[in-house]
């Protein structure tokens, strides 16, 4: 495919922007109430980002003055997974879990949980019908909190919240995972290339669970539900607020914890085994069978994202092993593996001490002895354990130069980490669209690093091709200050 087939083409202007985190506002769930006035506060409704984004679109029309305009939700739009809403009266089962961690990725509870995110989020959702009524296009790519997308009762319930013609509801597009814009750029969310958040297949994502069909989480979706979704002070959408060194961890918990959720030992110990639980037990499960053929369904989402069934399939091997498949990386990510040996030290000297108290009449305290011996060892390893959760999120440049020459493009722009960029790999050029979500590195959400980024590609005057820039949207309501201090 050519990187330009037309002049006209080139007038075509891209609006990209990702990782919003769309979600109900805390408190959500009825009888359950905070843990205490900091108890996800950056979920709490001073910091949606509606008007923002309203004004977001205002800005980018002014800039194509009067032309259309392809607007590109990059992935992580809808935060399925921070939901924790439910119905009072449901016409399906909910069970204790799902009170205290979120529905279930089942096809009804999914379409109740988009439904709440509009509802919450109807100011923006009025201003993007809006936008799509005045003759632009929308397209939607999922990322990894938002897999949900993939049930089409889901998709059909976001369009029907647009109050848009027949007409009108052709300029949006659902895809399974990339698109490809005006033949120059391909846009992905880019957790395909993230093995712990990774879709294992974009196109068919369900598994078949006791007669009911439910989507297949990616690790990190699943670890988000059962573990992060009952700490409500360590804010998900920054690493470091929750990837910590034991010293940061311990000054964590004596600062913040001890009065508040003392118990938090307790509450990350069987999320982690729910969560290794989940994934492992979906590892066996039944994958959905769709009535279409793969064939069939390979063409229709090549023709969703403007591509070929080749480039489809070429891109498709480009994906990384989930991490689903390795239960040590996991272990390792969930601290079991640490826990796990403490109590193996723990008892295996607790019971050679017992057995030599039996026959030489030993005091138990001598189990201090081979604790403190040990000690040392155990450090030495819990320090030798760096988490890769990080590592996963830099640019592949070799992956990024396969992209390219499958597709034709000599731009690829992602989301996924959170972290605006721009720059060239050889000839291959790179943005990530950065993040609007709730990002503090403090509790009391003072510090903000996030900065509203979007990616605008329009004509250039120079130029039979279009040019990219990375863009800052600049807001003046109160509510957002915070967002624009990085």
């Amino acid at each position: 495919m050519s990187c330009m087939s037309s002049s006209s083409q080139a007038k075509l202007h891209t609006a990209i922007i990702s990782d919003l985190h769309l979600t109900d506002a805390e408190p959500s769930r009825p009888r359950v109430h905070p843990k205490s006035p900091l108890w996800k506060k950056f979920k709490t409704k001073q910091f949606f980002i509606d008007e923002a984004l309203n004004g977001f679109l205002a800005e980018i029309e002014a800039k194509a003055a009067g032309q259309p305009i392809e607007l590109i939700l990059n992935g992580d739009i809808f935060d399925f997974d921070s939901v924790m809403a439910y119905p009072e009266d449901a016409i399906f089962p909910i069970s204790w879990i799902e009170t205290r961690r979120g529905l279930f990725p089942k096809e009804e509870k999914s379409i109740y949980k988009i439904k709440v995110i509009l509802q919450e989020h109807k100011p923006f959702i009025d201003e993007l019908s809006k936008f799509i009524k005045k003759g632009h296009t929308l397209v939607i790519i999922p990322g990894n909190h938002d897999v949900e997308l993939a049930f089409d009762q889901v998709q059909s319930t976001f369009i029907d919240s647009l109050n848009l013609t027949e007409l009108e509801k052709r300029r949006v597009r659902f895809v399974s995972w990339f698109y490809i814009s005006n033949n120059d750029t391909l846009i992905e969310h880019g957790h395909q290339l993230d093995p712990y958040c990774l879709c294992e297949n974009p196109m068919n994502p369900f598994l078949v669970d006791y007669n009911s069909v439910s989507v297949r989480l990616p690790f990190g979706n699943v670890a988000c539900r059962y573990i992060m979704n009952g700490m409500g002070l360590f804010n998900p959408h920054v690493d470091k607020n929750y990837i910590m060194s034991l010293p940061d961890y311990l000054n964590f918990f004596f600062r913040y914890l001890i009065r508040t959720q003392p118990l938090i030992m307790w509450t990350w110990f069987w999320g982690s085994m729910a969560t290794l639980f989940h994934v492992t037990l979906d590892r066996f499960s039944e994958i959905y069978k769709p009535k279409q053929d793969m064939e069939t369904i390979v063409e229709k989402c090549a023709a969703n994202s403007k591509s070929t069934p080749y480039m489809v399939r070429r891109l498709q091997e480009l994906f990384v092993t989930p991490a689903t498949q390795n239960p040590i990386m996991i272990a390792k990510e969930l601290w079991l593996d640490r826990a796990f040996l403490m109590v193996a030290i723990l008892g295996v000297v607790f019971l050679v001490t017992y057995q030599m108290k039996q026959f030489f009449g030993i005091s138990l305290y001598w189990v201090f002895l081979p604790l403190l011996l040990c000690a040392p060892f155990f450090l030495f390893y819990a320090r030798s354990i760096h988490s890769l959760v990080s590592v996963y999120k830099e640019p592949d440049e070799y992956v990024m130069s396969q992209q390219a020459e499958i597709t034709g493009v000599n731009r690829i722009v992602y989301g996924h980490t959170h972290i605006a960029r721009h720059e060239f790999y050889g000839s291959v050029e790179h943005l990530n669209s950065g993040s609007w979500s709730p990002g503090f590195t403090n509790v009391e959400c003072t510090e903000s690093v996030i900065r509203n980024n979007y990616i605008w590609i329009s004509p250039s005057a120079e130029t039979l091709e279009r040019k990219a820039e990375l863009c800052l949207f600049k807001s003046n309501h109160n509510d957002n200050k915070s967002h624009q201090n990085a």
